[in-house]
């Protein structure tokens, strides 16, 4: 059966080029954007486009500012390792090579948390992302650059991988770190600040993007952000955006993948994440394996090949050999509101996860990008 994958329209902008159009805007050169003397990029974790206009009345300042040109698309997979070395780097996925949020080493076979393993599984930060962090470029060529975000990830291996070249500047809540960016761009003419929020996506993952505690959460950040705007100096320009969009998946539509079912046979390593596996099949076996999936669930998710996800285009325009050895010989990207789960891990607690994303839908991949003081229309 032919494979049929939703195309991102021509005219679609990318997250991966709003921090190189942020500069470019302090260099008098946007395309995007108007020329401004200092800029602070908010990225919040998990945050929608269609999260936030369905629920528009709890945000009510940044849905005033959020005009229907508005948003830009994540790249695939639709997950924070990904986009955030995407945006951080100005590279796609096929490049930088951090192309999902668990993938297999080839060199040791072994499956790694692209947010949390680098420590645990030794991977080199300097190495294993491929791509010169923009922060770092900028830094060397005499703009101050900051990223403000909770104390837990300074210094940590992913910080490294790409955000080095900025100082890191450590602050507790939200209101805090928009106040301590605020006061980088006071201090430091032509500054160029990152702020990290992950409240939203950490509440979504657990209680679901429509709970009342998510709700909350949002009103919470409306309001502070809103504060912020009023307290942007004169010239600097914000941008609001974020990294991908949630789905919530009940229980009930899990997908668990227990022994003897015919989609783990010649599975040698099931990563990705539950809506965006990478299968890494036993050697020879690859194309038995797309068979067996392709058959049983091409009704309600994407499944696909290494070479046909490289040839549509999905990690970018190129793919170096290095990075094709770490992507799945099979992805399955969900497209109806379902997650897979390896039911043979020991540990469930993953499948208490509400909250999901990853895969190619228009929920997970457009976020918004709203914009703020000389940013402003």
């Amino acid at each position: 059966m032919p494979l049929s994958l939703p195309a991102d329209p021509p005219s679609a902008r990318s997250l991966t080029d709003v921090v190189s159009q942020t500069i470019a805007a302090l260099e008098g050169r946007g395309e995007w954007l108007p020329t401004a003397r200092s800029a602070i990029v908010v990225l919040v974790d998990g945050l929608g486009r269609s999260n936030l206009t369905g629920r528009s009345g709890h945000a009510r300042f940044l849905s005033s500012r959020l005009a229907k040109a508005d948003a830009v698309r994540a790249g695939f997979p639709s997950t924070t390792a990904t986009s955030l070395t995407s945006l951080l780097t100005g590279r796609p996925a096929g490049e930088h090579g951090i192309v999902g949020y668990r993938v297999r080493v080839p060199e040791t076979g072994r499956a790694v948390n692209q947010l949390k393993g680098w420590e645990t599984d030794g991977l080199d930060p300097l190495q294993w992302q491929r791509s010169s962090p923009l922060f770092e470029i900028e830094a060397s060529r005499g703009r101050p650059c900051f990223v403000v975000s909770k104390a837990l990830y300074a210094g940590t291996g992913f910080t490294t991988a790409i955000q080095r070249g900025a100082t890191f500047l450590a602050a507790g809540s939200v209101a805090e770190r928009l106040a301590t960016a605020v006061e980088a761009v006071r201090m430091h003419e032509g500054a160029l600040v990152y702020v990290y929020v992950p409240e939203l996506d950490t509440i979504g993952h657990g209680s679901g993007w429509e709970s009342s505690r998510w709700l909350s959460a949002l009103e919470d950040l409306d309001r502070e952000l809103e504060t912020f705007a009023q307290d942007l100096p004169p010239g600097t320009g914000a941008l609001v955006t974020a990294d991908h969009g949630m789905v919530d998946v009940p229980a009930h539509k899990h997908v668990l993948l227990r022994a003897g079912d015919p989609l783990v046979e010649e599975v040698a390593v099931v990563a990705g994440e539950p809506r965006m596996l990478h299968l890494y099949a036993e050697p020879g076996s690859a194309d038995r394996v797309l068979a067996r999936w392709r058959e049983s669930e091409h009704a309600r998710s994407w499944v696909m090949s290494r070479a046909e996800a490289v040839d549509a285009g999905l990690f970018g325009p190129h793919v170096d050999q290095e990075v094709a050895a770490r992507i799945g010989d099979v992805l399955v990207a969900a497209r109806s509101a379902i997650a897979y789960y390896d039911d043979r891990e020991p540990d469930k607690k993953p499948q208490r996860m509400i909250g999901q994303h990853g895969s190619l839908t228009d929920q997970e991949r457009i976020v918004p990008l709203v914009r703020l003081g000389a940013f402003g229309r």
